[in-house]
């Protein structure tokens, strides 16, 4: 009988959406992780209407009706974009079990979520320096009180820690999808 821990096993996905609250790095690694597997990367942020960027803007958190309608247009273009190539990488905050439920229910098919987790303290020392277009520092503690941590052993994610390198994060996930072999840049 071995002793060597078991590797998790992810169900096969063309969509990959790299997820966390804000400034957890998602449009980083989603990014980087589009560029190794040859695949288009669609940001999340460039999917919210108008009306949901002005409220955070204002400092105001969304509502769970204010998501609904940007997580449809996400997974619509990252169906599309992974019918015409294969594989699509998105960056989505995905922060409730409901929202990634829904998701994978407009998807129609396997999602693999790739959690970026960190502590409060540091998310918090990375949004203080950076400057985002609507995504004040305050709305920070709403983002946590609103994350359902992903568990895998019930959803289809990778959890991989936000202070980890770019470079490891996006080894780590391309080696766990063993069916995205042949889009990756590396063998």
């Amino acid at each position: 009988m071995s002793t060597a821990p078991s590797q998790q096993r992810f169900d096969p996905a063309r969509i990959i959406i790299v997820m966390g609250v804000s400034s957890s790095g998602k449009s980083t690694i989603g990014a980087a992780l589009g560029r190794a597997l040859h695949a288009p990367f669609l940001d999340g942020d460039q999917y919210h209407p108008t009306a949901n960027v002005e409220k955070m803007r204002a400092g105001t958190p969304l509502t769970d009706e204010d998501r609904w309608p940007w997580l449809e247009a996400l997974t619509v273009a990252l169906k599309q974009a992974a019918e015409k190539k294969g594989v699509a990488v998105g960056a989505c905050s995905a922060l409730r079990k409901s929202y990634r439920d829904f998701i994978t229910r407009q998807a129609g098919e396997p999602v693999l979520f790739v959690y970026l987790g960190g502590s409060r303290e540091v998310i918090g020392e990375r949004m203080a320096k950076r400057s985002h277009e609507y995504m004040p520092t305050s709305l920070l503690d709403s983002q946590f009180a609103t994350l359902e941590v992903p568990d895998p052993a019930r959803e289809n994610v990778q959890v991989v820690p936000v202070t980890d390198s770019v470079d490891k994060i996006v080894k780590s996930v391309t080696s766990a999808q063993a069916h995205l072999k042949s889009f990756r840049r590396w063998q």
